[in-house]
């Protein structure tokens, strides 16, 4: 896999967060009161957000990540460049869970970076999805 070698400027960065946070409103939460959204870059500049869908079926809740990823390649895009994700408290903001770390692998550059930020405000921690799933299991 080639990994991206691109930096992503700040208010780029900002503006993804900022992203996120307006989906993360339209999460559909009623089981755990938890919201998070998350938006995707692509390398063409367009960006598409998600948010976590719950279901009384725990096992088939949609993550805000999974969503916003699927949105892109059901638009025929799946250049990514970014992710960001925001959910939680500035001392405990939500990191993506295992499948969609498994997911972000798939088709994701190992380097590409990911931006993980509390609900409300506050600046996000920067990684890489190689970061959040090393060792990650792979085609």
């Amino acid at each position: 896999m080639k990994k991206n070698t691109s930096v992503i400027p700040e208010p780029v960065r900002d503006l993804l967060v900022q992203a996120a946070r307006w989906a993360a409103r339209n999460a559909y939460c009623p089981h755990s009161h938890y919201a998070v959204g998350a938006a995707v870059l692509m390398t063409d500049g367009q960006i598409y957000t998600g948010c976590n869908v719950e279901n009384a079926s725990y096992g088939l809740t949609l993550c805000a990540e999974r969503v916003a990823i699927s949105k892109a390649i059901s638009h025929g895009n799946r250049a990514f460049a970014a992710l960001a994700v925001v959910g939680g408290t500035p001392k405990k903001p939500a990191f993506p869970c295992g499948a969609c770390r498994q997911v972000m692998v798939e088709f994701m550059n190992s380097e590409s970076p990911v931006y993980i930020a509390p609900l409300k405000s506050g600046k996000p921690v920067s990684t890489t999805v190689g970061a959040l799933l090393p060792c990650a299991f792979q085609k």
